[in-house]
């Protein structure tokens, strides 16, 4: 794309910029910091130029927007035509009241639900399981059978809003309880349109919320994604979860890697089932983090995009160019929230939503102000959703296709993030792959040492995040923080035992039954879910048997 004789004329003027306007610019006013760093900690030049991207080559490394290799977007027009989705996180206490914020959002909106969990229901158990005792609707909302996810969705149309469900152990149960409640509500399968994360490996890898063992629960997952195929075209079985490795500490380049390693895992266990790639692979979708770095995490999108689309198209002989699309959905930072001056949030929380927006984003969720504080109020969601809307209506970043492209600093972060992840997929190639370098500890050690490395740069003040190590005050806070229905574990406890009281037992078991045989065959298990979901069998019920099957995962320390 540059021509060599004027990347050598070029060189020459900025060595002679540097000994000249430069240097005597250093001498009246010195730069503030020796090392200028990344939110990876990786250096950054003070000055970009060509010669940072002299084999950029533009049909190759950026094309057209909605083009080979989707650099510049997935999409021709990108949010000229069409705004992301505008899709809140939510979910708190029992059903009722998660049900009243999903309305309460669509009326501001929102156009998606996205549904949390609470921790119980992540792990697998039922609200009143000795297990789950001081964990009730604290994360998320409490889903223990059919009746609460009922509830959870009564009055909204689900053929006309799609919905996102943040599950993933117990994904295809949860998912078959969303399904029984379409079909309840007299929605046919195949107008659904969502997303269940349902990604276990990430879970391995960063969350550590699992129940089975690897093999088992990429067999469920594989599951949903065949079923998915089959019956729900429009449904994204799988979103591939880069936010929650990028959270426990990893930096950007580490998320962009481990995240498409993931994402080419499922591709071969999908393949090893005996579907074809251009069966499944249109439905995978990816989840993102938008985190402090406004450049490296737009530069990290554009990678993800080009990786994925070479990945599909050449190693795994994608046909259908649906498949070579990385669709991504972008969460702001979590772990950039402070306690400290919950104010400054929405500042950050702007930043990393458009950058989100910037990078091209399909769908944005914004954290709310008070999130190091507690689940959040009506009040800090409301002003976490104008945020978007402001980006969307106001900012103008919306009216052009990647305004940053060609950004001689951004081109070259963008390849500089594209080489590391390659150098990471080449390491877990020589461990022999995704699963036995979870069971090494391997992707463990690596976002380990880059967040002990992080906290050390914060407490070394290399690192300044004000109102913790800079700008700081002593104030008390006055952030009002929400209040859960008090009686909420209890109703939840008295619904619970009614069902188990009032259902058809025999049924039940019955159904319980049906669900062991097949985890001990091959089958696929979602028609048996199905089932056992009608009779109203609980979730812990149904984990329970799975448990039995499958066993339980133990990891390994990582010392």
């Amino acid at each position: 794309m540059f021509d060599g004789k004027k990347l050598d004329e070029l060189k020459g003027a900025l060595e002679n910029w540097e000994q000249t306007t430069l240097k005597k610019s250093l001498r009246q006013l010195p730069e503030r910091r020796k090392d200028f760093l990344t939110t990876s900690s990786e250096p950054i030049n003070r000055l970009y130029s060509p010669l940072d991207i002299p084999e950029l080559d533009y049909a190759a490394d950026l094309g057209l927007p909605g083009e080979y290799p989707f650099t510049r977007g997935i999409h021709p027009t990108l949010h000229r035509s069409k705004l992301w989705t505008m899709r809140m996180f939510a979910g708190f206490g029992i059903a009722e009241e998660t049900n009243k914020r999903f309305k309460y959002l669509l009326e501001q909106g929102q156009t998606g639900l996205s549904i949390a969990f609470d921790l119980a229901t992540l792990m697998g158990y039922d609200s009143d399981a000795p297990e789950a005792l001081g964990e009730f609707g604290k994360c998320g909302v409490a889903v223990s059978s059919l009746k609460d996810m009922e509830i959870l969705l009564e009055g909204i149309q689900l053929d006309k809003v799609s919905s996102s469900m943040t599950i993933n152990s117990p994904a295809a149960i949860i998912w078959a309880m969303y399904l029984a409640t379409a079909e309840k509500q007299g929605v046919r399968l195949d107008q659904l349109r969502g997303t269940t994360q349902n990604d276990i490996l990430k879970e391995f890898i960063a969350q550590k919320e699992f129940i089975f063992p690897p093999a088992s629960s990429m067999r469920l997952v594989v599951d949903t994604m065949e079923f998915g195929a089959q019956n729900i075209p429009l449904w994204n079985t799988i979103s591939i979860s880069g936010y929650h490795i990028r959270e426990a500490g990893a930096t950007a380049a580490q998320e962009l890697a481990f995240t498409l390693a993931d994402g080419m895992e499922y591709v071969r266990w999908g393949i090893a089932r005996g579907m074809d790639v251009d069966q499944f692979a249109p439905r995978l979708s990816f989840f993102f983090n938008a985190h402090n770095d406004f450049f490296e995490e737009i530069a990290k999108y554009r990678a993800a995009r080009r990786i994925w689309g070479r990945e599909m198209r050449e190693t795994f002989q994608a046909k259908d160019p649906r498949s070579w699309l990385l669709r991504f959905h972008t969460q702001t930072a979590g772990a950039s929230l402070t306690a400290q001056q919950p104010e400054n949030n929405i500042i950050r929380v702007a930043l990393q939503a458009l950058a989100a927006v910037l990078g091209g984003t399909q769908s944005l969720h914004t954290n709310s102000m008070d999130e190091a504080l507690a689940l959040p109020s009506e009040h800090a969601v409301t002003l976490a959703l104008r945020t978007q809307q402001i980006i969307a209506e106001e900012s103008g970043v919306t009216n052009t296709i990647d305004p940053l492209g060609g950004s001689f600093f951004v081109e070259a972060q963008t390849d500089r993030l594209e080489k590391q992840a390659y150098a990471y997929f080449r390491r877990i190639e020589e461990i022999g792959g995704v699963i036995p370098a979870i069971e090494r500890g391997f992707f463990q050690a690596e976002i380990a040492d880059a967040a002990y490395h992080y906290q050390r740069e914060i407490d070394k003040g290399v690192r300044n995040i004000v109102g913790v190590n800079v700008h700081t005050e002593n104030k008390p806070l006055t952030v009002s923080i929400l209040k859960m229905d008090p009686n909420g574990f209890e109703r939840q406890i008295s619904r619970l035992n009614e069902i188990r009281q009032t259902r058809d037992n025999g049924r039940v078991g019955q159904t319980l039954d049906r669900l062991r045989i097949a985890c001990l065959g091959t089958e696929n298990t979602m028609p048996c879910l199905m089932e056992c979901v009608h009779a109203y069998a609980t979730l812990g019920e149904i984990v329970g048997v799975m448990k039995e099957v499958f066993g339980e995962y133990q990891e390994l320390s990582v010392i």
